[in-house]
């Protein structure tokens, strides 16, 4: 099984092609990393993947949606090379999801008017914001390269570069958020411009010792945005740009959510933990009508991503409902993609690939969803490791499960 087999990501060689996706942990304090994310990241690694991604990190500070989003600046480095010098004892590589997360950030986090590609109002925040300057928009492809000599110094093997969901970069490269009128607007080719900055500094600063990941979206999810024919031609700009690996994904928080994650968002479960009454009572309301439902199914990218196999030489990192032995079988043996990601897997059992190593068939995950929706106000978790969930929580998943079932 081409699973347990090394594999290579630029300059660093992986035990196996098992990655932990940067699915969003939740396990920050006041933009610093903590205990619990240092020890959930030692355990996949014990767990046996070949990397794991400590996920998202902001290159600055006017990219931080909230307080459990890690800030990645010298000041951390230290509690940082705590966390990578265990992932290593362990026999894993360590890898940093970077980026900036452009209109979807807040006054109180980001420290001013939250900045994207163009000026107008994202309900997500929900925030006034403003269009980005030609000069700021150089200084954030500087705080890119800064991120990855900052992640050097903390003793990470590689960085992953969030360029997909509707973070920064994707809002520059969607016409949904991109309506500029000067060179960073207008055409495919322009609106890429962004994009190509920030890889140039992200590929100087790694060098020859990091390797890097991008994560790009194969198409937006909705109609309005990218489709998939611009998003190879965005694929293949990276590839050009020196790129190691790309991460094939899709889907744009602010707008299509679940066609990232897929499945039914338990609304009570995310309103549940909410600190803010007046929001917590509005998605209540209106969260259906907003967080449109995407049917679950094992390898929901595939068909997609076989495309950008197609028209693509640099390895390629599938992610996307990668829950089986056979699935994986799939993915690497018969269609010949490089790597797997898996976030909820290892959000389940942390030790999934070892226990497939071991004849394991299938994770234990019911995708219910129940993770995604704490993880922005906790930390993400998985419902069967929680003791006395509140009634209204057990009945909303069993609920999903029942409807899943009739599916």
């Amino acid at each position: 099984m081409k699973l347990f087999t090394p594999g290579r990501i630029g300059p660093v060689t992986l035990r196996n092609r098992a990655i932990r996706s940067a699915a969003f942990e939740g396990m920050g304090k006041d933009n610093n990393p903590t205990d619990m994310l240092r020890d959930y990241h030692w355990s996949v690694a014990e767990g046996g993947v070949g990397m794991t991604t400590l996920a998202y990190a902001s290159v600055n500070r006017s990219g931080i949606s909230f307080d459990t989003q890690l800030w990645l600046r010298p000041e951390i480095v230290g509690p940082l090379r705590l966390i990578t010098d265990g992932i290593h004892q362990r026999g894993a590589k360590a890898s940093i999801q970077i980026g900036h997360c452009g209109n979807m950030t807040h006054w109180r986090t980001a420290g001013g008017m939250p900045v994207g590609a163009s000026s107008g109002f994202n309900l997500y925040s929900p925030t006034i914001v403003r269009g980005l300057k030609p000069d700021e928009i150089k200084q954030i492809a500087k705080d890119f390269g800064d991120a990855v000599r900052t992640a050097r110094d903390a003793g990470f093997d590689c960085v992953e570069v969030h360029a997909g969901h509707g973070y920064l970069i994707s809002q520059f490269l969607s016409p949904y958020t991109n309506h500029r009128r000067d060179g960073f607007g207008g055409s495919l080719d322009n609106r890429m411009r962004m994009m190509r900055m920030c890889m140039e500094e992200v590929m100087e600063a790694a060098g020859s010792d990091m390797g890097v990941l991008v994560k790009t979206n194969m198409r937006d999810g909705f109609k309005g945005g990218l489709e998939i024919d611009d998003c190879i031609t965005v694929a293949k700009e990276l590839e050009r740009l020196g790129a190691h690996a790309l991460v094939l994904s899709g889907g744009f928080v602010s707008k299509a959510p679940m066609y990232v994650m897929r499945g039914e968002m338990p609304i009570y479960s995310m309103t549940h933990y909410m600190p803010q009454l007046w929001l917590k009572y509005g998605v209540r309301m209106f969260g259906k009508m907003m967080i449109k439902d995407e049917p679950f199914r094992e390898l929901y990218f595939l068909d997609d991503a076989r495309r950008f196999k197609q028209e693509l030489k640099l390895p390629l990192v599938y992610v996307g409902g990668v829950v089986s032995r056979q699935g994986m079988e799939t993915v690497l043996d018969r269609e010949g993609f490089d790597f797997v990601q898996m976030g909820r897997a290892l959000i389940n059992d942390p030790a999934f690939v070892r226990h497939l190593s071991e004849g394991c068939e299938r994770c234990g995950c019911d995708h219910v969803n129940y993770c995604i929706a704490r993880m922005y106000s906790r930390e993400m978790a998985c419902h069967k490791h929680l003791d006395d969930l509140p009634k209204g929580i057990v009945r909303e998943i069993e609920g999903i499960k029942a409807r899943d079932g009739k599916r």
